[in-house]
Formats: structure tokens, C-alpha cells, sequence
């Protein structure tokens, strides 16, 4: 029966995504779900970027099986096991070796959060300092230490203390084209009255998923390592949304030819939805003393199964992101479409890969669109400081058929909505300026990390 009244008598009031999608799920498969009542959805939610290979993958699901059949390991704190070691191998084989990477693979406990909280540690533990860089419309996780890093103050609020530590600067076009965020930075960082101290790290997403699909160029990003490694400041990705195949490479900064001292790695990485993160760090970078960072669910060998499967079967050729690749250069024309369909209403696409989407002009009216398509069977989410990016986030996976579907129902949901009438902000372009600058906003679908 679909009656939610158990989720409102006894579930938490913090619960977020859950008042944007009011159904009782069931069954999934791919890109599709079912509540109890048989309705199906299309999900362009996909775990917040957890299920970039799709509910209940076949290929990963067997593997899975098969390990649980033969009562292999479940649980191993950091203990050395079979499936752990067929990992590793898979990572340094499939993953590290083709990109000229030397990393070793630190085991955190298994959010995003955690694995940048550990990040942030051996930066300031390696270097001596304490501050850390971040940026405007960044998201880090909601634990006290990644908090800090995040820019949007209605999460911060939340803390309910100061939050220490953090410098926040201004991302790539924060300030329009034609300002280079990265001079504005160098010269912080080279004054000594700017009243910056010298960071530990900077710490930054090549596409701010949360922040509103923000995507910093090659460019720049090659610019913020080269200021990095000048200035001896560790350079941390948070690769915990963008990667793991979403922008239609394993890393999402590969096509910046970076090579960070730190990775933060979460979400999709054990391809199966499971709880699974780590850091990788450089070798030089690699300081910690025994337990200084542990967690006891840090060894989820049914993580390391499936990520294991979820390696060998999609990334040990270019094909599959290859097709990735293919499905965002479509996804980015189709939105386009809609821009220029409902120019008064849809400002821009933003975003890279499999993980764009479209700004509204009011933020109102994307909650509005939102809410149309879910009624019409899409659980489509929104990002942006003020939410007013509807963001598509399908499965890698996702067929043809299934991917047209989704947008058709989203071009209906536009057009119920935007109809012929004018949007309340006239002056969009203002407006978008003025998003720019992080603020509080009343999100009903926030990450989790």
C-alpha cells in the first residue's frame, strides 16, 4: 500500500528528497523504478550520481551474488581480503597504469564526506598549515570539516558552530568572462597583507554539481595546479560527483591533463549504489601513522566486488566512455533545444558530460517544472545556490529509448509550465549575477555525501 503516514509518524524531519518524490519505492531496474502501487518512474536522479551504471546492473549484480553465495567476506575493517586485492589490482591495472598515475588508495569510511574529511587532514598534516582553499558554490559534504569547504550558508547554518579553516574563492566566470579568478588568486596568495595565510590545499570540483553545474574550464583548472605546484599547495579534486564516468571520462579532470595530489572518489564508485569511498593520494603525500584516520565500515567487501566488476566490465577499453561522451554532446543539444524554445523562461545549459542541465530564469518556476515531471513519471532534481538549475543526472547506462522518454516528459513539464506567459524576472541576466553569490535557499533535495 502507498500510505506514507510511517515515513511522517517516525522518519526524521531532515528527510529531503522524499518530500519532492512523495511515493514508496520498490523494484528498480536500470533507469527505471516502481512504487508499490506498480507506477514507474524514469530516474534522472540516479542516487545523486551513486548509480551512474544504473539500478541493479546485471553484470555487477552476478558478481555480487555469486561472492555472497560462497559466504565470502562481508565486513574487514582495513584486514587484507581477497575482493579488497582484486581491486587494487583492478584500479592499478585498468584505472592508474593507462593514465600515468602513481596513487595509493587510501579506505575511509564510506561517504564522500568522510573521504574529504581525511583529505583535509593529511593536507594539513603533510604541509604544517591549516587553511584551505575552496570555492564560491562549492559542496563538500555536511560533516563539520567538509562543511567548511562548502559555500552554500544554508547547509552552513546547519553547523550550529564557526566553521575555521577555509578561504573561499572565486570559481572560474564567477565574475563574468572576461575576469581570470585564477590572477585574483595568485595574487591573494602572493601579497603577504592580503590576510590570507599560506593554505595546505586548495580543494576544488571541476564541475560543481551542487553548486549549479558549473564547469570550470581546462584552462583554468591547468592554471590552479600550476599555482599550486609554484606555491608548494597541495591540490585536492573532489572527483565524488563528476567522476566515476560521469563527464565521460573515469576522472573528470582528464581532459585537463591534471594530475592532483589528492582525489576524493565516492558515490558511483562501487557501481552498485554501496556505501564505498577513498582518497587517493600521491605517494610523497601518503604520511598518515596508523588509525590516525579509520572508520569501521572502511572494508565493505561487497563494495570492493562490485566496484571490482564495475571496473573490468566498462573501463578496460574507451568504448564505454566513448558512448558517454557521445550521450552528453546529445543530452547538451536536446537542453539547448529547450533553451531556445523557451528562451524567456531557460537562460543557459550548463554543465558537462551526463551531468547537465538548464538554469531558469526563476528559481520558483524550476520547482514547478520539477514537480510537473514527477507527476508525469521523471524524478528529475535541481542544484544552484538558489535551486534553479533543473540538473539531469541519468544513469551512464541509460538507453536511447528510455533517454528520449525522460526529456520528453521534461519538455512537456516546461510547457505546462511556461506556457505563453512572462517570467517574473524580466531582467534574467541580473538575476543570474546576483545567484552567483552564494546565499541560503529552502532546498528540498539536498545531496548527501
Amino acid at each position: 500500500m502507498n500510505n506514507r503516514n510511517i515515513f511522517l509518524h517516525l522518519e526524521s524531519k531532515v528527510q529531503s528528497y522524499a518530500r519532492a518524490f512523495p511515493c514508496i519505492l520498490k523494484t528498480a531496474q536500470g533507469a527505471q523504478l516502481w512504487d508499490v502501487s506498480g507506477r514507474r518512474y524514469l530516474d534522472f536522479l540516479a542516487g545523486a550520481g551513486s548509480l551512474n551504471y544504473g539500478h541493479n546492473n546485471p553484470v555487477l549484480k552476478r558478481a555480487l551474488i555469486e561472492h555472497i553465495t560462497q559466504d565470502g567476506i562481508t565486513h574487514s575493517l582495513d584486514l587484507h581480503t581477497e575482493a579488497k586485492q582484486q581491486f587494487l589490482e583492478a584500479m592499478q591495472d585498468i584505472i592508474f597504469k593507462p593514465r600515468g598515475l602513481d596513487y595509493v588508495v587510501q579506505f575511509t569510511g564510506p561517504t564522500g564526506a568522510n573521504a574529504v574529511e581525511a583529505a583535509l587532514k593529511i593536507a594539513r598534516k603533510v604541509t604544517g598549515r591549516t587553511n584551505v582553499i575552496c570555492f564560491t558554490n562549492s559542496f563538500h559534504g555536511v560533516t563539520t570539516g567538509a562543511l567548511a569547504a562548502t559555500g552554500n550558508s544554508y547547509y552552513r547554518r546547519a553547523a550550529g558552530v564557526p566553521l575555521h579553516g577555509t578561504t573561499a574563492m572565486p570559481f572560474d566566470g564567477y565574475f563574468g568572462d572576461d575576469v581570470n579568478t585564477i590572477d585574483y588568486l595568485d595574487r591573494m596568495l602572493s601579497d603577504p597583507s592580503s590576510g590570507i595565510d599560506t593554505p595546505a590545499a586548495v580543494i576544488v570540483e571541476t564541475v560543481q554539481g551542487e553548486g549549479g553545474l558549473n564547469v570550470a574550464s581546462n584552462d583554468w583548472l591547468q592554471q590552479l595546479q600550476t599555482l599550486c605546484r609554484n606555491k608548494k599547495i597541495l591540490l585536492i579534486v573532489d572527483d565524488i560527483q563528476a567522476g566515476c564516468g560521469r563527464t565521460g571520462t573515469f576522472f573528470s579532470f582528464e581532459a585537463a591533463g591534471l594530475q592532483p595530489d589528492i582525489v576524493t572518489l565516492s558515490k558511483s564508485l562501487s557501481g552498485y549504489g554501496l556505501p564505498f569511498a577513498v582518497v587517493l593520494l600521491q605517494r610523497s603525500v601518503d604520511q598518515w601513522k596508523p588509525g590516525e584516520h579509520n572508520g569501521t565500515f572502511r572494508g565493505n567487501n561487497h563494495a570492493f566486488v562490485t566496484a571490482t566488476a564495475m571496473l573490468k566490465h566498462y573501463w578496460r577499453t574507451t568504448d564505454f566512455a566513448d558512448s558517454v561522451q557521445m550521450k552528453g554532446e546529445q543530452l547538451g543539444a536536446r537542453l539547448q533545444q529547450l533553451v531556445d524554445r523557451f528562451p524567456l523562461h531557460l537562460t543557459e545549459v550548463r554543465g558537462r558530460g551526463m551531468m547537465q542541465g538548464v538554469c531558469c530564469a526563476d528559481p520558483k518556476r524550476a520547482a514547478a517544472v520539477t514537480e510537473r515531471a514527477f507527476k508525469h513519471g521523471l524524478i528529475i532534481e535541481r542544484s544552484g545556490p538558489l535551486d534553479e538549475v533543473i540538473k539531469c543526472m541519468m544513469p551512464l547506462t541509460i538507453s536511447n529509448v528510455e533517454w528520449e522518454e525522460g526529456l520528453d516528459i521534461l519538455e512537456t513539464a516546461c510547457s505546462e509550465e511556461f506556457g505563453t506567459e512572462l517570467p517574473e524576472f524580466t531582467n534574467y541576466q541580473t538575476s543570474i549575477d546576483l545567484w552567483r553569490v552564494p546565499k541560503s535557499s529552502n532546498r528540498p533535495n539536498s545531496a548527501t555525501r
